[in-house]
């Protein structure tokens, strides 16, 4: 490497520095209220568990866990991660959109620690690049820069993205599952009420006896209810958390029956065959389309395969005689 490249090098290194030390300076770093009044408030009581059990399961699972070794590390990264989170949620936007994706996946994730993990994925990515630009720098071979700087602002994007996909695909198969649960948890409520249990009995139990997808959402409705929304209300908040048409019916059909007085068992049995009807269709349509997937191997490798196995004595003899 040359002397002006290290010298260059070098520059950039502790440009860096001394910026980062500037930015982050107590005299530069403007020291927010919530920051200020954060230390005093700490020692909250815990919420009532009647509202949601498992967040407090887990604030008292992160209370109780040891500490990792890159504590230290991590006291210090956390201002960036959450400045660049900050920042980054304030140029993409759309915050209303994402708490509904968020709640959707969920809701085990907050949105500043989506942005968070954004910021993380778009540091991994623009890595790539930053590294084919180093080598390109120190070893002299890999990519121009120029191409090695457009890698990294395609890596910072991609990350961003990437995580955003991530999110689209976790929402996807939390439906799958629920949409796999449904007929069993319906059939089951059915079967409650049938035995003289009341709509808010039977949502009880069956929250109690089932540890799903669905079932959380039960869980969540009731603690809806406890918490002073009628149960009509409650059972609503369900079809909005979600996406899935069956779903919705499903809870619309509940509502109208808890209404009007009609009978829930039944409201409750035609919905778990409607949606085992449902899922046979949805498995009769993948069927279709991995058959079309497994013609592409057959054509373009079996079949190929074996008319070269085929025609090639016949060319050899021709070539043979003809020579």
């Amino acid at each position: 490497m040359s002397l002006a490249a290290t010298g260059a090098l070098l520059g950039l290194l502790i440009g860096v520095g001394l910026v980062v030390i500037i930015v982050r300076s107590p005299f530069a770093r403007r020291i927010r209220y919530a920051d200020r009044v954060e230390p005093y408030l700490r020692d909250t009581p815990a919420p009532s568990r009647l509202l949601d059990e498992r967040s407090v399961r887990a604030q008292r699972r992160a209370e109780r866990a040891a500490p990792t070794p890159f504590a230290a590390v991590e006291a210090l990264v956390r201002p960036f991660l959450t400045d660049a989170a900050r920042r980054l949620d304030r140029f993409l936007g759309g915050r209303a959109a994402l708490v509904r994706r968020l709640t959707q996946a969920g809701g085990r994730t907050s949105v500043e620690e989506f942005r968070a993990q954004q910021v993380i994925w778009a540091v991994a990515g623009g890595l790539v690049g930053a590294l084919l630009l180093v080598l390109r720098t120190t070893a002299g071979f890999g990519p121009p820069p120029a191409v090695s700087v457009a890698l990294i602002v395609a890596g910072v994007a991609g990350g961003v993205v990437g995580r955003e996909w991530q999110l689209t695909r976790s929402i996807g198969e939390r439906e799958d599952r629920m949409l796999m649960e449904f007929p069993t948890v319906a059939e089951l409520l059915a079967l409650a009420v049938t035995a003289g249990e009341s709509p808010v009995g039977a949502l009880e139990r069956v929250a109690r006896l089932t540890h799903g997808e669905l079932g959380h959402e039960l869980r969540l409705a009731l603690a809806d209810a406890r918490a002073g929304a009628t149960l009509v209300q409650a059972l609503e908040g369900i079809a909005n958390r979600t996406t899935l048409t069956s779903l919705a019916r499903f809870v619309d059909g509940m509502a109208v029956a808890i209404e009007r007085g009609t009978p829930l068992a039944d409201v409750l049995r035609a919905q778990a065959v409607d949606v085992r009807e449902a899922g046979r269709r949805q498995l009769l349509e993948a069927g279709g389309r991995k058959e079309i997937a497994m013609m592409v191997p057959v054509v373009f490798l079996v079949l190929p395969t074996t008319v070269i196995f085929a025609f090639y004595p016949a060319l050899v003899s021709f070539t043979f005689f003809a020579q």
